[in-house]
């Protein structure tokens, strides 16, 4: 074999290895843009922000469909996995649903029962009550003393009352305008309760003839008992060194 046949079939070695090599490089791309338009997988994507802790149901989701490879293990793709779950934190529109965003709704213990009531929202809501918040009911009432006539402010009571001590909060509703009972609009949140039969009568007592409600939030991990004697204030046993004294139960 002389040089000159030597040199050919060194280049026809050297072009069977670029051949192999761009025949390797195309089945390398083929691969790939078959893994991306390949297996696909049903998913959801929020059709609209939701709040934290608001519902997550199928009308505020939008199916889209994702190639396996780029799906997140924790991504709903059952619509089973969004019932009675709430979102835990502010969800945008657009954002793909995940489990770890959901947490399960508050549910009622044996005993207990659901009560909305419309709370004032410049002095119940702020924004910081969720559903699984756990708060305590205060309610400021005038009381009129025994005998006394009606209309005579001297022989009247202004009284604070804790009405309902850890209540657990269920739902938040939309804020709503109402009309007070002297046709004044004003703007309230319904709020649903999950009560006993005692607490929920002490929370109707309240919206039905309070001069004021007001809900204070309670830390987590700090909810506690408050003892009866601490339940009710008033200005008159402040002033007298007892703002806990006793009223003889014109309130329950």
């Amino acid at each position: 074999m002389n040089a000159r046949q030597r040199r050919g079939l060194l280049l026809l070695f050297a072009s069977v290895l670029l051949a192999l090599g761009a025949f390797a490089g195309v089945l390398a791309v083929i691969n790939d843009v078959e893994s991306k338009v390949g297996p696909e997988t049903t998913a959801y994507e929020l059709s609209e922000d939701i709040d934290p802790y608001e519902a997550v149901t199928a009308d505020k989701l939008r199916e889209v469909s994702i190639p396996e490879r780029y799906i997140p293990d924790s991504a709903v793709t059952d619509l089973d996995e969004v019932r009675d779950r709430v979102a835990v934190g502010p969800l945008r529109e657009g954002s793909l649903l995940q489990s770890d965003m959901l947490a399960a709704r508050p549910e009622l213990d044996p005993g207990q029962m659901e009560i909305a009531v419309m709370i004032d929202a410049s002095t119940g809501v702020a924004g910081k009550i969720r559903p699984g918040s756990t708060i305590n009911m205060y309610a400021a009432f005038r009381v009129r003393a025994q005998g006394a006539e009606e209309g005579n402010e001297e022989d009247t009571t202004e009284i604070v009352r804790l009405m309902v001590n850890n209540a657990e909060v269920i739902e938040v509703g939309d804020l709503t305008e109402v009309e007070d009972d002297d046709s004044n609009t004003m703007e309230a949140v319904p709020i649903t309760f999950a009560l006993g039969n005692e607490d929920a009568q002490r929370v109707t007592f309240a919206e039905a003839f309070a001069e004021q409600v007001r809900l204070a939030l309670v830390a987590p991990g700090d909810e506690r008992d408050i003892p009866e004697d601490e339940r009710t204030y008033t200005i008159i046993g402040d002033i007298l060194g007892d703002p806990h004294a006793d009223l003889g139960g014109v309130l329950p």
